[in-house]
């Protein structure tokens, strides 16, 4: 956007016959919206240019100038250049005998203080070599500038914390298989000796160690036998290798003077394991033995076409259907966490000694102070330095008492940890949103998808863009400054007065907001009161209420 100087000399006339009646007069314009409204940082219009007849001098050069001016400073916007017939340039054309009609944009970037100003057009005028004077002509009023608001709002949004994931109880498991020969089902030394079971035989001897922190629920046996053989004799051996898989566990129940339920269960032919093991394999052709197989529903035939492709394919035999005649045992039991009378003593007598994820549940969700809070989260900070959660929750901190350079700091420190964080990328964008910088506001919300205030820090970001409505429907429940502002700037009344009247802990700007519906709603007593209840709590607000186009009626 090119923004130019004003030039303001003595007024002179240059049109057709140089008389003072054929001067440009505010009819001449229309613009359009009036008042001028705030949009995504800026303040857009369009304006009309209509000439009579017989105004434009054949030979005249015009540009018009729109120049919005305010008590403290004035800005230009880029101008547009009007021609009479006999001129040589590529501007447009004004006929001398139809006058004629022009569109040009104006478009200048928002600042504070412009909520009171008045929009001029100026004017640049030669003929051949000689430059003439054209007096200004005031075309528009006053700017509607609630939607800028957003840049408030949002200091008291929702801004993301990063979650723990404690867990005071832990569910896990420890698994331990045995593999049984062809037509057998007794346990071989072989297999008991194996890593898996003496893994299975430690956890046990750990859970009666500590039963204060390992709860032992249950123990399941399953066994298996290959879909190789007659149906009815691999029902037998799958439950003869239950019974005796049941039994060694619960003889080392026994030896750890440990009690449980042992649920067993066997599975005659374990077609479901034969088919991930043959998809797993490298045989050849195996899709199309899983093909020809899945012809046969019946058991007795494909176990005979197993026996057939057995012959033919010997990794079969050798690779396949040895690991299918098995049993599992799998130890069912809960770790449990310390409760959260017990982190608050650790944390106080010896913090090192708390996980990560404990020492974020304190602080998320223990501390009842922005003090205590933070003093946690340092420490977090010092034990555990590589995990950006603690950093980007001291920097939520810092934003909860005002402090946003601090709070940006932190924000960075943790994406310095984590590049594509959610939480610490989209509250560096709501801080954005606040500085009025919605190009990079829109640039880091963009890649917090998964933050627990997405959707809030994307309604703040349509606001802020222009796009009510959509803004509202991220909003959805959301009671805050920033949802209500939205249903207003959408004119949803209803929906607004009800959010304001749902914000548990009004401020200055939750007043403002409810003097701007009262004055949509032309209800002057309310009003009145509104207003003296935000200027009560914030008294910069005095003079942008004096100077605000929403309050234009009331303020006469």
């Amino acid at each position: 956007m090119k923004k130019l100087l004003i030039y303001l000399v003595p007024a002179t006339v240059l049109f057709a016959s140089c008389s003072k009646n054929k001067n440009f007069v505010a009819e001449n314009f229309a613009v359009s919206p009036t008042p001028l409204e705030y949009l995504a940082g800026e303040v857009p219009a369009t304006i009309s240019i209509n000439v009579p007849a017989k105004a434009m001098n054949k030979k005249a050069v015009v540009e018009c100038v729109p120049v919005l001016r305010w008590n403290t400073g004035s800005v230009a916007s880029e101008g547009y250049i009007l021609q009479g017939e006999k001129v040589e340039a590529n501007n447009t054309i004004i006929s001398y005998k139809n006058g004629g009609h022009a569109t040009m944009r104006f478009c200048v970037p928002f600042v504070d203080g412009m909520e009171k100003s008045d929009l001029y057009m100026t004017f640049r005028a030669t003929k051949g070599k000689k430059s003439y004077n054209i007096p200004e002509v005031k075309i528009g009023y006053g700017i509607q500038c609630s939607a800028s608001l957003i840049t408030k709002t949002a200091r008291t949004a929702n801004f993301g914390v990063a979650p723990d994931n404690f867990q005071r109880i832990i569910n896990k498991k420890q698994e331990a298989a045995v593999k049984f020969l062809i037509g057998q089902a007794n346990l071989r030394g072989s297999e008991l000796n194996s890593q898996n079971v003496q893994d299975f035989i430690k956890t046990l001897k750990n859970i009666k160690s500590d039963e204060e922190s390992l709860v032992l629920n249950n123990i399941e046996v399953s066994s298996y036998a290959s879909p190789d053989g007659a149906y009815k004799v691999n029902e037998r051996l799958a439950a003869k290798r239950g019974e005796v898989s049941e039994g060694y566990v619960n003889t080392q129940l026994k030896q750890n003077k440990l009690k449980t339920n042992v649920d067993t269960k066997y599975t005659a032919e374990d077609w479901e394991g034969f088919q991930q093991l043959v998809a797993a394999s490298n045989l050849q052709d195996k899709e199309i033995i899983l093909r020809v197989l899945s012809m046969y529903e019946d058991p007795e035939q494909r176990e005979q076409e197993i026996r057939n492709i057995a012959v033919v394919y010997k990794e079969l035999a050798t690779a396949v259907l040895p690991e299918l005649r098995r049993a599992r045992m799998v130890i069912n039991y809960d770790v449990m966490g310390r409760s959260d009378e017990e982190i608050e003593t650790q944390f106080s007598a010896d913090a090192s000694k708390l996980s990560n994820e404990e020492l974020l549940y304190l602080a998320n969700t223990l501390c009842t102070t922005s003090d205590r809070k933070q003093a946690v989260l340092s420490k977090t900070i010092q034990l555990y330095p590589n995990d950006y959660r603690a950093y980007n929750n001291l920097g939520e901190a810092a934003m909860r008492i005002g402090d946003n350079d601090a709070a940006q700091n932190y924000f960075r420190q943790a994406l310095s940890i984590n590049s594509n964080a959610a939480e610490p990328n989209v509250n560096l964008g709501m801080i954005a949103i606040q500085s009025g910088d919605f190009k990079n506001a829109e640039m880091y919300i963009a890649k917090g998808v998964a933050a627990n205030n997405f959707d809030e820090a994307l309604g703040h970001l349509y606001v802020a863009q222009g796009k009510y409505n959509q803004a509202s429907v991220k909003f959805h429940n959301t009671a805050n400054n920033s949802s209500a502002l939205s249903n207003i700037l959408s004119q949803d009344y209803a929906d607004a007065l009800n959010i304001l009247n749902k914000i548990k802990n009004p401020d200055a700007m939750t007043y403002y907001l409810r003097a701007i519906l009262a004055a949509r709603m032309e209800s002057n007593s309310e009003i009145k009161d509104n207003l003296a209840k935000a200027i009560a709590l914030d008294p910069s607000l005095a003079q942008r209420a004096a100077n605000d186009a929403e309050f234009s009626d009331y303020n006469k």
